[in-house]
């Protein structure tokens, strides 16, 4: 039987564990330690942006033209991140608070999240006019044509006109109430059948502002009792935001 060599004072001092070894798990600890701080950095990161959930904080002004009109808008007013850019568009689509008329942050983020809160936003839609009179103006040419029945004596000094089964406005009713100067105040609701409750833009209003500026603004029955306010906001609002030109015009009319 062949006799056991003695190990060698090589092989009696060799490491239990290699130094390629202690090499290549040291780099994959800290590869696991990068992959672990870069997975938190994005969670945080991708759990805020789910937060915001399209809105934006800044307030930083997004200078657009639409037609010959030149605004410079708070960027969250603006609903969709894809119209916070500068320049020409043809839409630019806006919320605020009501009655502070303040766009998205943390602290009223409820308030644009909460579609049970209908009372608390008022929505625009910014475009260049199509038609040389606004929704005042179209009173008598147009609306007037499609009422039905007697006006009827409606909420918060507004008398209420019944359009036309076939005029195409479905439910809807014409609003009109004395507005400042010579037109008319109109605005279009459907207001809620007895026991429902208002939607947070069952009432509609258009008025031209500016050079040629069509502004569609949306909001809730429930806050009728504000119509007045509520028009004067918006194109105080509008009228804040337009490039210096346009605002001097504006004041001088």
């Amino acid at each position: 039987m062949a006799a056991h060599l003695p190990a060698s004072d090589e092989d009696q001092e060799s490491p239990l564990i290699s130094t390629g070894f202690m090499l290549r798990l040291t780099a994959a600890i800290a590869a696991i330690a990068f992959l672990t701080a870069l997975i938190s950095v994005g969670g945080q990161w991708f759990g805020a942006r789910i937060a915001l959930a399209g809105h934006t904080e800044s307030t930083a002004p997004v200078s657009v033209e639409i037609g010959q009109d030149r605004l410079a808008i708070p960027a969250n007013t603006i609903r969709f991140p894809d119209q916070r850019r500068n320049g020409p568009t043809e839409r630019l689509d806006l919320y605020v608070t009501w009655p502070q008329m303040q766009g998205y942050s943390r602290a009223e983020r409820l308030r644009f999240d909460d579609v049970s809160i209908p009372s608390s936003l008022i929505f625009l839609q910014m475009s260049e006019g199509t038609m040389s009179r606004d929704m005042s103006g179209r009173l008598q040419p147009i609306y007037s044509k499609l009422f039905e029945g007697k006006p009827e004596q409606g909420p918060f000094g507004l008398t209420l006109h019944h359009l036309r089964k076939d005029s195409g406005y479905g439910s809807e009713v014409v609003l009109t109430g004395p507005a400042k100067g010579a037109d008319t105040y109109v605005v279009r609701c459907l207001l809620p059948a007895a026991g429902e409750a208002a939607t947070s833009s069952d009432c509609q209003r258009d008025v031209l502002v500016g050079d040629n500026l069509s502004v569609l603004y949306r909001f809730s029955s429930g806050q009728l009792s504000d119509w007045q306010r509520i028009d004067d906001s918006v194109h105080a609002f509008v009228t804040a935001h337009l490039t210096e030109g346009v605002q001097k015009a504006e004041k001088a009319r």
